[in-house]
């Protein structure tokens, strides 16, 4: 175990090419992933929040569930959707990294709207009566709550991308696992261990837990930050 250890402090150390290649596919993918989740979930997120409508509390619930939406399901999901026969197959985008962007996507966007949710809607809570003093219809309150919520959004933003770079079973189902071409962090170390090379899975192991505690603790802090210097 302990010379285990030291050769993958020694890939990470020497930067090892494969390390850093596969490393950086997991960014491309989930920072994008992330992106396209935010882009849709914050406003879907907040717009649930401060509107009324007739079966509101169950859209609540189904997006609250679909923050446990099983990846390998979802995957299968894209899978179908994406494959010869499926109604985008002929836009030849399985076992590529944009299928793998779809899937992620697709993931993260109800975790991201859920929190996005609660956390306009206790601010929608707070200043509901100024925002209707103040002329402010649906479309101009959740653009403010959005602006003031700012700080705390970005918590549930990095939380969406801590799962995005945690998945593995999407990923692999829609990517394939392609050496060099779709093979990111999680799918390596599941295959590398299966193979017996547990160099490489303990260095992409320490890779991606080190990402993770990293976004966690970046999240703290900023909304520490806020808090003190916004009240």
């Amino acid at each position: 175990m302990g010379a285990t250890m030291l050769e993958a402090l020694s890939l990470l150390a020497h930067l090892d090419p494969e390390v850093l290649a596969i490393v950086w596919l997991s960014f491309q993918v989930s920072l994008t992933a992330t992106a396209l989740g935010a882009m849709i979930g914050l406003p879907l997120g907040a717009w649930i929040a401060v509107a009324a409508f007739p079966g509101r509390a169950a859209v609540t619930v189904l997006l609250n569930g679909m923050m446990g939406m099983p990846p390998v399901v979802l995957g299968v999901i894209v899978y179908l959707t994406l494959s010869r026969s499926g109604p985008l197959g002929s836009l030849g985008l399985l076992y590529s990294p944009t299928a793998m962007v779809v899937a992620q996507t697709l993931l993260v966007t109800p975790l991201i709207a859920a929190l996005a949710r609660q956390t306009v809607e206790d601010a929608w809570r707070g200043y509901r009566t100024e925002l209707a003093a103040l002329g402010f219809g649906r479309r101009r309150s959740v653009q403010t709550l959005l602006h003031d919520c700012r700080f705390s959004l970005v918590v549930a933003v990095m939380a969406g991308l801590g799962r995005a770079l945690a998945e593995v079973g999407a990923v692999m189902i829609v990517g394939g696992n392609i050496d060099g071409f779709t093979r990111v962090m999680t799918t390596a170390i599941a295959l590398e261990t299966a193979k017996g090379d547990l160099p490489l899975s303990i260095a992409l192991g320490l890779v991606l837990i080190s990402l993770v505690m990293a976004l966690n603790a970046l999240g703290f802090v900023l909304r520490q930050w806020a808090m003190r210097r916004y009240g």
